[in-house]
């Protein structure tokens, strides 16, 4: 997935726990998990603002563009 969640960095910075940071945005501790692991396929944007309000952050704190390599031509699906 070409889009990286970085909101481990973000725990770290502001000294937060998982379960408080879920607690506090309103969001299962497993849900956030998922989204924290990038393992989620869409994010609400109500859910983004609230981890921006609690974190006191901006949504390109939590996430980022990053370019998969390039497939060499015979690797190509036909």
């Amino acid at each position: 997935m070409p889009i990286a969640v970085d909101i481990d960095v973000m725990l770290a910075r502001r000294k937060m726990s998982v379960g408080e940071l879920a607690d506090r945005v309103g969001i299962t501790p497993a849900n956030l998990a998922v989204l924290k692991n990038g393992r989620a396929k869409a994010v609400r944007f109500s859910t983004l603002a609230a981890l921006c309000e609690v974190l006191d952050c901006q949504p390109g704190d939590l996430l980022r563009f990053e370019a998969e390599p390039a497939r060499a031509l015979d690797e190509a699906p036909l």
